[in-house]
């Protein structure tokens, strides 16, 4: 024990040191990972293009009647099924959850965008 610590008074390890400008960092494995916060989250013109290519591709639907302002029901003469069809297609496409209290009151392409532009974790 005596002749341990006496080594290691004596031996220098080089240390790598990180950059002070790193994000959160998460040691596992002997690598340096870093953790974003998402970062990337898309832009609303973005959710815009793709709200609206989903609402499109409705089987159900004309595509040409189909617009940013567009209601599922009043305009679109979709039932509440189809609108529960519409959600999931929705929570697909952007990789999220929308809690039911949420997904009922999605009743239009312009609330479906505002939902999910707001969405922290949409991508």
């Amino acid at each position: 024990m005596a002749l341990r610590a006496a080594m290691l008074r004596h031996v220098k390890v080089p240390v790598q040191t990180l950059p002070v400008a790193a994000p959160k960092l998460q040691f596992w494995n002997g690598f340096f990972r870093s953790m974003s916060s998402h970062d990337d989250h898309i832009t609303k013109e973005q959710v815009t293009e793709r709200v609206l290519s989903v609402v499109k591709d409705f089987p159900k639907l004309n595509p040409s009647q189909v617009t940013a302002d567009s209601h599922f029901e009043n305009d679109l003469g979709l039932d509440s099924l189809d609108t529960v069809e519409i959600v999931m297609a929705l929570e697909e496409e952007f990789k999220l959850e929308i809690p039911d209290k949420e997904a009922i009151r999605i009743d239009s392409c312009h609330l479906a965008i505002e939902y999910i532009s707001n969405h922290p974790m949409a991508s």
